[in-house]
């Protein structure tokens, strides 16, 4: 049960930091017109039309909290260690699950999110003037280096060993 726990707390925090970046920066862009709890999820509603949206803010309000997610994520792997050895499990499980899905989950919304529910890197490409298979290709590869990261640091960091595939080594850097 605090597994479970842990990993909800890491998704409200991972959610909570996504959204609340896009809020922010939506309103230094005077973009911002509602925060709606939804079924789903958290989400920032904007004040131009998706149809009329283009502009180089754009990809900051669609981009910057995708790009403030993994820095976290890229942190808290730097610091890791000392997470790893906390004595108190639970938040142990938290900043293990807040670690791994600050690396996975924008680099997943990114690059093949697109292809399931649209999402920010519309926005990237719209406001960058670029083919949205280009930001997808580029976050495609960020996200298969961070599933290498947590498959040769962060798993081994905190002692999880799995059969699961995905979760293995691919590449093998030296010894």
């Amino acid at each position: 049960m605090r597994k479970w726990l842990a990993i909800a707390l890491a998704v409200v925090i991972i959610a909570t930091m996504h959204e609340g970046t896009h809020a922010l920066t939506a309103a230094v862009c005077g973009e911002y017109e509602a925060f709606h709890t939804r079924p789903i999820g958290l989400e920032v509603t904007f004040k131009t039309p998706v149809e009329e949206r283009s502009g180089i803010r754009w990809a900051f309000i669609s981009g910057t909290s995708n790009v403030v997610t993994l820095l976290i994520g890229y942190a808290l792997l730097i610091r890791g260690q000392s997470f790893a050895n906390l004595r108190n499990g639970f938040l142990r499980a938290m900043f293990y699950y807040l670690t791994a899905l600050s690396l996975l989950f924008d680099a997943f919304n990114l690059s093949i999110g697109p292809f399931i529910y649209g999402g920010d890197a519309h926005g990237i490409a719209a406001g960058l003037g670029i083919n949205l298979y280009i930001v997808q290709a580029v976050f495609l590869l960020v996200l298969l280096v961070n599933r290498e990261l947590v498959a040769q640091k962060l798993l081994p960091m905190y002692q999880v060993e799995t059969k699961q595939h995905v979760f293995r080594p691919w590449i093998r850097f030296g010894r």
